[in-house]
């Protein structure tokens, strides 16, 4: 096994919310992957909230849906 050393900020250790300083790499990535999901959700909610996106209702949402697949089926 191979030991690989990273250094991060202070403010990106609490940030990231570890809690050793040894981790496995499976680890890492999972800590990581919540971080960047996180901040594409934060991205997706300001886009939507720019776009009116997060004012329609779920109808209108079923409808959109509805009619892209309806438009799929006779092409």
């Amino acid at each position: 096994m191979r030991t690989l050393n990273i250094e991060i900020s202070d403010f990106e250790y609490e940030k990231l919310g570890i809690k050793n300083d040894q981790l496995s790499f499976t680890d890492f990535v999972d800590i990581i992957s919540r971080e960047i999901n996180r901040q594409n959700l934060r991205k997706s909610v300001e886009l939507a909230k720019r776009y009116g996106l997060s004012d329609i209702t779920l109808d209108e949402i079923s409808a959109e849906i509805k009619a892209i697949r309806n438009n799929a089926a006779h092409s």
